[in-house]
């Protein structure tokens, strides 16, 4: 098996740093918030080593890849074109695209997008957001009468990057603590009281380690991208939600139509905070071959169950 090397290119306007192991049939890993491509750190080499070529890019805003000014240019049809760039510059002509959490959204829209490109689809933590009649903006405001939502909290340029800044280390470990199995319930600080900042909220939630599953070393890195990286690009995604939602009308009851896998933690509040979407995930992807939901994980669902992921992707890519 090949050794892991990173590498850039030039996609859709911006340079994109990626890694990459393995020789065989292209599959696109997408990471999601507040991550990078260490967040595929246990996948790249378990799929690489059952025979597929693995490309895991720092996506838009994230890591050693660009970041660019302009909140518009994080809506998602620049980052589906991220996507489809990277595929045509590392010489594939189709690949299986993998998306966690934000990536997940990426991946179900490049699947939608360009089924001629992504011939299958591996969802994880989140399932297909169907396009819902009334914008996201109308949604938080009737979300957020008593309590912040994280994502209503995010609207606003400048404020929450501010905070996570004064501790970036203890910011990420209350976040990928809060978020996972290893957390007492409705531990993640997504809803927080109005007087307490997001910060605020996620500090007095940190415990004094990393949870078994993540090492002191591997925070170590998360931290170190973030404090060279800032948050602004991938709280940049968030800022699109609107328009998003402005830019995929046609997308009204769309389905994706290539094979595809859901896999999720059993205790991630996705699955609470998307009941509908996760209920109808075979209407929206009739060919979906398996939807797993992992006992005692949470959130972080690669990260956490490593083994019982890498044998679900590795087991639906060769059955394609």
């Amino acid at each position: 098996m090949t050794e892991l090397k990173h590498g850039f290119v030039h996609s859709n306007g911006i340079r994109m740093h990626y890694v990459e192991q393995g020789d065989g049939p292209l599959v696109v890993l997408c990471h999601g918030w507040p991550e990078s491509w260490y967040s595929w750190r246990h996948q790249i080499p378990a799929l690489a080593g059952a025979g597929y070529r693995v490309v895991a890019p720092d996506q838009r805003g994230y890591g050693r890849s660009d970041s660019p000014e302009a909140i518009s240019a994080y809506s998602i049809v620049n980052l589906v074109g991220d996507i489809v760039g990277l595929v045509k510059a590392v010489g594939a002509s189709e690949a299986i695209v993998v998306g966690h959490d934000w990536g997940a959204i990426v991946a179900q829209q490049c699947a939608l997008l360009r089924p001629d490109l992504f011939r299958a689809l591996a969802l994880l933590s989140v399932p297909v957001i169907a396009r819902k009649p009334v914008r996201p903006a109308a949604a938080f405001h009737l979300a957020t009468q008593q309590m912040h939502f994280y994502q209503e909290y995010f609207q606003e340029p400048g404020r929450v990057e501010r905070e996570l800044a004064e501790d970036v280390r203890g910011a990420l470990l209350g976040l990928y603590h809060g978020a996972s199995g290893d957390a007492p319930e409705n531990e993640f600080a997504g809803r927080f009281p109005k007087q307490l900042r997001f910060i605020d909220a996620l500090l007095a939630r940190r415990p004094d380690r990393p949870p078994a599953w993540l090492t002191e070393a591997d925070l170590d890195f998360y931290a170190a991208e973030f404090t060279r990286a800032g948050f602004r690009g991938g709280i940049n995604w968030y800022r699109n939600i609107d328009r998003n939602w402005e830019l995929t009308p046609f997308q009204d009851g769309a389905k994706i139509l290539q094979p595809a896998i859901f896999i999720a933690g059993e205790r991630d509040l996705v699955l609470k905070m998307a009941a509908e979407d996760v209920k109808a995930l075979e209407a929206n992807i009739p060919k979906l071959t398996g939807k797993h939901i992992l006992s005692g994980a949470g959130h972080w669902v690669q990260q956490e169950r490593p083994g019982e992921v890498n044998a679900l992707l590795t087991a639906f890519a060769k059955n394609l």
